[in-house]
């Protein structure tokens, strides 16, 4: 990698009680100086499996515009199914240092592979995070280079194979299509569209879905670092599975709050492109992470986004005189350069 792991470094200061200066935050971003402590915030929780339609769709759109937040129990996917999917994720990042490098991101593989540095940050601050990306769907987006291959390490006899992986991935990925078509259906209906429209508008079948695992070492001062900094998500959509550790937080009511997890339960983020086609009714959650003293958090974020040369903007039936368009048209592509390097859009 282009810089030392997070990873490495936390195994090398765990007895410390200091970390190095480019993980600490500003004053107004530290953790224990900015979260609402004593609370911890219940987010819209939305039943998938009730068999009421009408009202599944009303509480998906209400929480899309109130909260841009959002968690979805009986949504389908079995709990083994995330356990598998968790399991091969934290065999990963057991691996030794060098297999994990051979699929490291490289100056032209793009967002996919291992690594820690995603977004330009201010004043060069990093945060304590190593992360693995690859796209998961449509099977043409899919790159096995930038995924494990025949390591040595054994884990409870188990091989970290490529087949382990992709077997593991699919399962979650079958299942994961059926529940964002189903918060698709629901999200653009709440806009008066038809069922299909929303999907449609963000690449329909050639919607990319890109996996990421972000894993959070422990932290001897989980009070001055940030996992991620403050940030809503470039993509349309993100279904979050998050291991125990606790982790998420959501700013809201000039705050930072602390997210209840339910277990086995999705998070389910609405990210920018949504926000932008649906106008501004729907709203991208201001989000964070923070680390742990203890423990390592892991999560699996899939980020459903729009194929690089797809146009982006307000859907026309959502425009008029009244409610002119709020947003800019522009590739996804050049969307997303502009927001990981900090030019305004």
């Amino acid at each position: 990698m282009d810089v030392e792991g997070v990873q490495f470094i936390a195994s090398s200061s765990k007895h410390a009680d200091t970390i190095p200066p480019e993980f600490i935050r500003s004053s107004s971003e530290q953790p224990a100086a900015s979260t609402l402590h004593g609370v911890r915030l219940e987010v819209p929780v939305i039943d998938l499996g009730c068999g009421d339609d009408e009202k599944m769709r009303r509480l998906v759109s209400e929480a899309s515009s109130d909260w841009g937040l959002f968690q979805v129990v009986n949504h389908g996917i079995p709990d083994e199914v995330i356990a598998k999917l968790q399991e091969v994720g934290k065999q990963f990042f057991e691996l030794p240092k060098e297999e994990k490098e051979l699929i490291a991101k490289t100056p032209n593989s793009g967002i996919e592979g291992y690594g820690t540095s995603l977004q330009k940050e201010i004043e060069g601050k990093r945060g304590w995070v190593d992360h693995l990306f690859h796209n998961v769907w449509p099977p043409a987006a899919i790159n096995y280079n930038f995924w494990p291959k025949n390591p040595s390490y054994r884990s409870l006899s188990l091989s970290l194979s490529l087949s382990v992986c992709v077997e593991a991935n699919e399962e979650y990925t079958k299942r994961l299509l059926e529940v964002s078509d189903k918060l698709m259906k629901c999200l653009s209906l709440g806009l008066g569209l038809e069922e299909q429209e929303l999907k449609v508008a963000i690449g329909g079948e050639d919607t990319i879905f890109l996996m990421k695992i972000n894993y959070y070492p422990p932290c001897p001062r989980p009070d001055l670092a940030l996992g991620v900094v403050a940030h809503t998500d470039m993509s349309a959509l993100t279904v979050l599975v998050p291991n125990e550790v606790q982790g998420l937080q959501v700013f809201r009511d000039d705050h930072w709050y602390d997210v209840k997890y339910i277990p086995n339960a999705l998070i389910i983020h609405i990210g920018d492109q949504i926000e932008i086609l649906s106008n501004g009714k729907y709203k991208a959650v201001y989000h964070r992470t923070t680390v742990n003293k203890e423990s390592t958090r892991m999560s699996w974020p899939v980020f459903l986004e729009p194929p690089p040369e797809l146009e982006i903007g307000p859907i026309s039936k959502l425009v008029n005189e009244e409610n002119p368009a709020k947003y800019k048209t522009k590739k996804y592509k050049d969307y997303g350069y502009c927001k990981l390097n900090k030019i305004p859009q």
